[in-house]
């Protein structure tokens, strides 16, 4: 399979001061959808940033459809519509003035993907953008994007500012899409359980590091909660390798694991920390399994 976006050893730090990411490598197949996850300034807007050429790399390597980032041709940037926190400008005009105004832009316009997602806000071509709440502004601009019909979308926190139901309309109506139309798609966002419905693949970054890089489906089937009686003043399992998050309760202790069972007991038996009545869980959800990953706070 064509890999549209492919990032070999990506390395990037804040000035010359603390590492957001070292050795960052991620491919990004055509016609797949890749979410990008961390907590705030583990480096998602960056990696866009450098991603789009706003930014370069301090080491490491990036192509988008075969070429450099830092060398890509007018015609491969025609291909890639960006959305940077989505507000749309121009709120003076009409949903069909600004419609207009941007086909103008761009050759390979699809005014139909605008219009369809304008039809299931309930607007009509009259209304003024100024008129509309936050939340269907952060739509128009989204439908603009879409209407660029560009093959690779590249979305950086498209939900902000979206209410739940806005964002479930968007989600689907973005992922039926992209799978007609064969669109490749990268993105972030804050809220975990909008990228359950939508990405095939993930990144998940911690501060410095990565922290998984695989489908979905495997991560919410690998992973696994567990759980144990813990008293005051047992020994807290930190440290350990494979063994992610661990979090102490009232009586319990709980951390994350891609380990089976036995394994996860032996590594603690060798630490020296007693489980009494150890036993797992799946997660539940992708929200579950990036706090089970990356920590409460």
């Amino acid at each position: 399979m064509d890999n549209v976006i492919s990032v070999r050893n990506l390395t990037q730090r804040y000035g010359r001061g603390r590492l957001i990411y070292e050795g960052l490598s991620f491919d990004v197949p055509k016609g797949s959808i890749l979410g990008l996850l961390g907590k705030n300034g583990t480096g998602k807007t960056t990696t866009i940033n450098i991603l789009m050429g706003f930014l370069r790399p301090q080491g490491g390597e990036c192509r988008i459809f075969g070429e450099e980032i830092t060398s890509m041709s007018p015609q491969t940037r025609e291909r890639i519509a960006l959305l940077l926190e989505g507000h749309v400008q121009y709120s003076f005009m009409t949903i069909s003035q600004i419609e207009k105004f941007y086909s103008a832009f761009y050759p390979r316009w699809n005014r139909e993907a605008y219009y369809g997602l304008m039809e299931k806000l309930h607007v009509s071509p009259g209304q003024k953008i100024s008129s509309m709440s936050n939340g269907q502004r952060s739509q128009v601009a989204l439908g603009l994007i879409l209407a660029q019909n560009a093959d690779l979308l590249v979305l950086d926190d498209f939900s902000l500012g979206l209410d739940p139901g806005y964002r479930r309309l968007f989600v689907d109506y973005l992922r039926d899409f992209v799978k007609s139309e064969g669109k490749t798609v990268f993105m972030t966002s804050h809220i975990i359980q909008d990228l359950e419905r939508l990405v095939d693949d993930c990144i998940i970054l911690d501060y410095g590091r990565i922290l998984t890089q695989q489908p979905v489906a495997d991560l919410m089937r690998d992973l696994r909660r567990y759980e144990y009686h813990h008293s005051p003043g047992m020994a807290v399992p930190e440290g350990i390798e494979g063994i992610y998050s661990p979090w102490e309760g009232h009586d319990r202790m709980e951390f994350y694991s891609f380990l089976p069972q036995e394994k996860a007991a032996s590594l603690l038996e060798a630490a020296g920390i007693k489980a009494p009545g150890l036993a797992s869980s799946a997660v539940e959800s992708l929200e579950d399994a990036f706090i089970g990953l990356t920590g409460r706070y």
